[in-house]
C-alpha cells in the first residue's frame, strides 16, 4: 500500500496592535489553504507586509480569534512588529 504524501498547507495568522487600545498583540484571523490564501491577498491588497515564520504561524494558530497571544510569544512578535514598523518606513520614504 502507497503512502499518501502530506502535502505542507499553506497557513496565515493575521494579527493586530494598537498601542492605544490593546494590551498586547490579538490574533484577528487565522486560517489553512484556501482561508490562508485570502488572509495573504488581503494583506498586500492593502499594503500589509508579510512576515514568514513557520514555526510562529503553527504557535499563533492556536490562539483563538480575538484573543491577546501568549505572554510567551511577546518576543517574537515584537521582532516582527519592529520589522514591520521599519518596512512602513522605507514604504514611506519611496513614496516621498
Amino acid at each position: 500500500m502507497k503512502k499518501r504524501q502530506q502535502k505542507n498547507t499553506e497557513k496565515a495568522v493575521a494579527i493586530k496592535y494598537d498601542k492605544e487600545l490593546d494590551v498586547s498583540p490579538k490574533v484577528v484571523a487565522k486560517g489553512e489553504g484556501f482561508v490562508a490564501s485570502k488572509i495573504k491577498e488581503e494583506a498586500m491588497r492593502f499594503g500589509v507586509p508579510i512576515y514568514r515564520d513557520d514555526d510562529l504561524v503553527n504557535l499563533l494558530a492556536q490562539v483563538e480569534i480575538d484573543r491577546e497571544i501568549p505572554s510567551d510569544l511577546y518576543a517574537s512578535v515584537a521582532e516582527i512588529l519592529s520589522w514591520i514598523y521599519k518596512a512602513n518606513n522605507e514604504i514611506k520614504k519611496e513614496t516621498f
